[in-house]
């Protein structure tokens, strides 16, 4: 065998190793939608708790006034519940609305914290730390600017937390508001049902882990004041927390049936933007938590750890390395024995691309449709090898930024 016939093997053996995790990850998940299905959300349990939602907003007017609108409509008790809505050095109109919002609901717990320059313009988690210290409430729910969530959602994530002591947080479902809006928002709103929500259930049903989504989810305040607060160095502030979380002994539930709606983004600039912030983020929390594995307190979670250095590194490596030998073997600069048997390995790994990926969005309803299946195909062929070059290029940004040590800022997505 040639040097390239042992790299196409093993980067061969690395994908379905991992493709055979998803598979796994998949059935586990499909097994809890339909037990959470089958299943009622318990009612609040003993005193109902107080609860600070908090809202981080960078220049949303477009879209700020909506969300505010739809927290105000949570069915869970109006004097047991305040918004802290934290207006993060904007420069656009989003004070003016707000304060319209606050004189027309005169009754309602709905504080504004506007910041400038010098305390504000750092990042979601510094203005999580700012909204904190305002927050009265023994249950902190967060949410994005861009979300609309049904109005049973907050009493659903604090009923699970009421009934189990030894969770930690929980975390609901966001779903795709605008999925109809280009052909992209339709890759992402199947990304989102397949490989988020899907993996969210497998990991809870497998080993009783989720990670929180960054928004429609709940922690208790005391979690909080342990850890110091949010990691401020942190863009993906969500996966970081998670693992603060897990080392205290706590759980993290996913309760599917906590909805929210939220706007992706529908053009390809701001999905790249956004997208390459989440890759920076997420191998900063990887290369963080990596020594946990050697640390016997964080056995629980040493799953976790490996699932993410897998999907960022070793996958990531696999496939560049595969694809690349086989192009090179096609156009005959490199011969190698195994390009056809992994050609069919390949050709295999598409058919179960598409049938596990439809196969988890039919836990939604409306969205078991033959042009979904067309949608899938595609998605493979374009939408999945643009991951590929935004985990490249966002590991590249990471080492970059790394290096010259930049302090934290918001990274806005556009709305529409």
């Amino acid at each position: 065998m040639t040097i390239a016939d042992y790299l196409l093997l093993i980067s061969t053996i690395s994908i379905w190793s991992l493709l055979l995790v998803n598979v796994v990850l998949i059935i586990a998940g499909y097994i809890y939608y339909i037990k959470t299905e089958k299943k009622a959300v318990p009612q609040i349990k003993g005193e109902i708790p107080f609860v600070s939602i908090m809202v981080p907003a960078h220049n949303e007017g477009i879209v700020i006034v909506k969300t505010v609108e739809a927290l105000l409509r949570f069915d869970y008790p109006h004097e047991r519940y305040e918004i802290i809505v934290i207006n993060d050095n904007s420069s656009d109109n989003s004070a003016e609305l707000l304060a319209a919002i606050q004189r027309k609901n005169p009754t309602r717990q709905l504080h504004i914290v506007n910041t400038d320059a010098e305390t504000g313009g750092k990042g979601k988690s510094n203005a999580l730390n700012i909204g904190f210290k305002q927050a009265k409430g023994e249950v902190i729910a967060i949410y994005d600017a861009d979300n609309t969530p049904e109005k049973t959602a907050l009493r659903y994530l604090v009923a699970e937390l009421t009934n189990d002591e030894r969770l930690g947080g929980v975390i609901g479902k966001f779903r795709t508001r605008n999925r109809d809006a280009s052909l992209l928002t339709r890759f992402i709103n199947i990304e989102t049902l397949s490989f988020q929500w899907m993996a969210q259930a497998g990991r809870w049903q497998l080993f009783g882990l989720c990670t929180i989504p960054g928004t429609n989810f709940i922690v208790r305040r005391s979690i909080i004041e342990a850890i110091g607060g949010w990691d401020e160095k942190a863009l993906a502030e969500d996966t970081e927390i998670s693992f603060r979380i897990y080392m205290m002994g706590y759980r993290i539930k996913f309760q599917p049936k906590a909805v929210t709606w939220e706007q992706e983004p529908q053009t390809l600039k701001v999905w790249f933007r956004q997208r390459t912030r989440w890759v920076k983020g997420n191998i900063y929390v990887i290369v963080k938590n990596t020594p946990l594995l050697f640390d016997r307190k964080a056995r629980k979670i040493r799953f976790d750890i490996l699932y993410f250095l897998s999907i960022y590194f070793l996958l990531m490596t696999s496939l560049v390395v595969s694809d690349t030998l086989l192009v090179m073997n096609l156009m005959g600069y490199l011969t190698t024995t195994l390009a056809g048997f992994s050609g069919l390995l390949w050709l295999l790994a598409i058919l179960l691309f598409i049938v596990g990926t439809f196969i988890t969005i039919t836990t939604e309803k409306g969205e078991m449709t033959l042009g979904n299946v067309g949608i899938i195909m595609l998605m493979y062929v374009t939408y999945s090898q643009m991951w590929l070059f935004v985990a490249a290029y966002g590991m590249v940004m990471f080492i970059k930024e790394s290096v010259l040590k930049r302090e934290a800022k918001w990274y806005k997505t556009e709305r529409f």
